[in-house]
Parts: structure tokens; sequence; C-alpha cells
């Protein structure tokens, strides 16, 4: 880090927020003299005040003292969800009418990834994964492109189709769905080029439905474990999401990974899975000490950062240097506003990768992807309801207990 592209960093951020250096001043507590001796490369300001800064104009610390954004990197599954509007779900031999069909993109990487373009323009957001060589597979790296994110890090199968959802949606907004693996299950480490990876952060999903990654590895327990050492020893944190999957082995496929995990995120019913814990009392209400045990044991397995899970009435995070758990109530949002819940754990995702990527405190970062998570219900599909940070912040204000 020089003084000079300090400077200009802090220059182009105050002017892009429309600020006077005066106004930056007296946002942090100091002088409109102090504020332009950073800008003419003078000077640093106090190491504590790095973190303020970084989180007042949405960056990472490593931005403000680089002027370089390596943004994050979302990997795993790739999936075209075909939506099939049906009056109702007939019986075992009978005939019901098909009255629309829509296209949308539906797993991990897309929602993830485009989630975190909405949120932020200017963050470079890149997507890993495989899909078919066919109509499907063209559409999702379209929607991708379309958004911003950056596509060379997916690859094309010639020997099996896209990954997809047929999706029978009721008018109750009950859904049934009928899954092809497709080229998911192809997806192996021979497809992720580690080397080429720029980015702070490597976030991976879902666990349990990667059937090349999820297989055993003599050395590292699961081969998804390999990828993520192998992506830590690079410099890159990495994150991992995690699947429902009442068929799977939760243990044996997803302990391994977690040695080599900075972040892990995923809901109640997974957390708790992993270690045969039942994550709601006998009343159907949430088992915090339950969740939050699950979440110690995770750090204890080897997450060296943050354990986040999320539920239906709150969110939990557990930093596991300080040992400190912290924990947020879900927003109340009116039924009428509601038109759908598809792609709202994703969302909740992003929101939390945005905000560790740029610097957010624990509580900050769990209000912070709640409000993402918000927003999705306002939409029928997986990502558009996703808004910009700012109009985030403003559902956050409106919508906290």
């Amino acid at each position: 880090m020089d003084a000079v592209t300090f400077g200009k960093t802090i220059a182009t951020l105050r002017r892009g927020a429309g600020m006077t250096q005066l106004a930056l001043a007296v946002r942090l507590g100091v002088s409109d003299k102090t504020v332009s001796k950073w800008e003419n490369g003078q000077g640093f300001p106090d190491v504590t005040l790095f973190s303020v800064i970084a989180s007042f104009f949405g960056v990472s610390v490593d931005y403000l003292m680089t002027g370089v954004r390596r943004g994050i990197a979302v990997a795993g599954n790739l999936i075209a969800d075909i939506v099939k509007s049906i009056d109702l779900y007939p019986k075992m031999g009978m005939l019901t009418y098909v009255s629309d069909i829509t296209n949308a993109v539906g797993g991990c990487v897309p929602n993830t990834a485009i989630d975190l373009a909405r949120i932020d323009r200017a963050l470079p957001v890149s997507a890993i994964g495989k899909v078919g060589n066919d109509e499907y597979g063209r559409f999702i790296v379209s929607e991708l492109r379309r958004a911003g994110v950056n596509v060379d890090g997916i690859s094309y199968s010639d020997k099996t189709c896209t990954s997809f959802c047929d999706v029978m949606s009721m008018p109750s907004g009950e859904r049934t769905f009928f899954h092809k693996k497709g080229a998911n299950a192809e997806l192996s480490l021979e497809d992720i080029n580690v080397n080429s990876l720029c980015c702070d952060i490597f976030h991976i999903g879902y666990i349990l439905l990667l059937d090349k990654l999820d297989a055993d590895d003599g050395e590292y327990g699961t081969v998804m474990a390999r990828l993520l050492k192998w992506v830590q020893d690079k410099g890159i944190k990495t994150s991992i999401d995690v699947v429902s999957d009442s068929t799977a082995d939760y243990k044996s496929r997803i302990v391994p990974a977690l040695k080599y995990t900075n972040y892990a995120i995923m809901n109640e019913i997974e957390a708790c899975t992993i270690w045969s814990l039942d994550p709601r009392l006998p009343d159907g209400s949430i088992d915090r000490d339950n969740v939050i045990l699950a979440m110690r044991k995770m750090a204890e397995a080897g997450v060296s950062d943050k354990v986040v899970v999320h539920s239906r009435e709150a969110s939990f995070s557990l930093d596991c240097h300080s040992g400190a758990v912290c924990e947020v109530e879900s927003f109340d949002i009116p039924s009428s506003l509601i038109k759908g819940r598809v792609g709202a754990r994703d969302a909740f995702c992003a929101g939390c990768l945005y905000a560790i990527y740029n610097g957010f405190s624990d509580r900050d970062m769990l209000e912070f992807a709640t409000g993402s998570a918000t927003c999705n219900l306002f939409e029928v599909n997986s990502v558009d309801g996703m808004r910009p940070k700012n109009e985030i912040l403003r559902l956050i204000e409106e919508y906290r207990k």
C-alpha cells in the first residue's frame, strides 16, 4: 500500500458518493484538512479508521489499501428451472393442464452470483460450474452475462444435459420439483482451474448435490475437501453451502470440508443434522441451544472464521476466533407482499458474502443477509427481487424489529 494509491481510492469513492471532503470528514470525525491530506497522498488514517471507512463506502479494507477489488467467485450447481403453472396436482394416472411455462435460473451459482452483482454492480463476481452444450446451458450463461457476472469459469459437457428442474407450480404457491442432475454431477477438479482464480472469496454450493466433488478422497476425506485446501493454499478465503437431503450421509460428506472452510453458511436443519441434533423443539419452534451447539461443533471441526445458520425465525453467527454468538430475528413481512420464496436461501447467502467481503460486523452482516433474503420474497423467481445495497439498507430500517 502506498499513500498516493490510497488517496486516489478515497477521492474516487468520495466523489462517487457525491460527498465533499468536509461531509466525509464530519462522518468520520476528522477535519476536512485531514481528508485533503489523505487524498493528496500525504498520509494515512489511523489504523482503527480503515474498517470504518471501508464499511461506510461498502468496500473491503483490501480495496482501500490497493485500489483493486478481486471480488467473489461462486462455484457449484447451475440449474435451469422450467416452471409450469398448473391449477392442481393430479392423482396418479390422471391429467392436468399446464397454463403457462417460464424459464428461470436456479442453483447456487446463478442465484448467488446474480444476487451479488445486483447488490453491487462494481463488485467483481465470477461463476464456476458446468452446463450441457444445449439450450438450457446457453440460457443460464446468457442470464449470468446479462447480470454482469464473469462466466469464463463455466465449462460445457458434450456427454450430458444441463441440470434442470421441472417445477410444477400451483396458484397457492406450492411447488413440486422433478430434478435432473445432469452436468452438475460431472463437475470435477479438472473443471475448476484453481491456479487461475482471482478472487478474495471462493464460495461453493451445494455440498451433497455435486457427485464427483462429494466423492471419497483417501487423503482429504472428500474431493470437495481437497479442492477447498487447494483454494486456501492460494491465499483465498473459502465458503460453503449445503443442500437439504434427507437421504444423505451429512457427517461423512460435510465434516471433511469443514477443516478447509473459512465461512460455513447453511440452514438450521443442515447444521444440526451433521451432528445428529434436532433443530426443533417439540412445539416446532427453533431449538437455539442445539443450533448454537452445532455451530460450535463446526468450529471445532475446522471452520476458521465464521459459521452462519439461518432459519425462518432468526439467523445466527458464530465468530470462530472469539466464540461470540450473534442472533438477529427475521423480519415480519406482510403476507400480502410475499410472491415467492424460491431462492431466498441463496439471497441470504449472497448478503452474507457481501457483508463479509466488506468487513461488516456480525450483527450488520446478519441484518444485511436477512434484508437480502427479504428482497427475494417480493418476486416469484429466484433473482428478480434482489435490490442494490442502499435499497436493502433502507428495507432493513423499515422492517427491523
